[in-house]
């Protein structure tokens, strides 16, 4: 199968290029291998972000609550 894939962005052309001087490859080929990445096809475990390096980190701020605190309270006279 053959495609054409016309308006790529300056940057992503970039990226490509870049990544088929690094890797040895022909544009062709690098271009191949994002598309299967990205359509997870690739056969490649892509590096997944859960947060669970911060999960249950949080400390208790006094100042913090104030803060929110003070942006939940209502004023009377803007709301009429």
């Amino acid at each position: 199968m053959q495609y054409t894939i016309r308006n790529v962005p300056d940057r992503l052309d970039a990226a490509l290029r870049t990544s088929a001087r690094q890797k040895g490859k022909s544009l062709n080929e690098v271009t191949l291998e994002a598309l299967a990445l990205g359509a997870g096809i690739s056969g490649q475990q892509r590096q997944q972000r859960d947060l669970s390096d911060i999960a249950g980190s949080w400390h208790k701020d006094p100042a913090f609550d104030r803060a929110i605190a003070d942006q939940d309270s209502i004023d009377a006279d803007l709301w009429r």
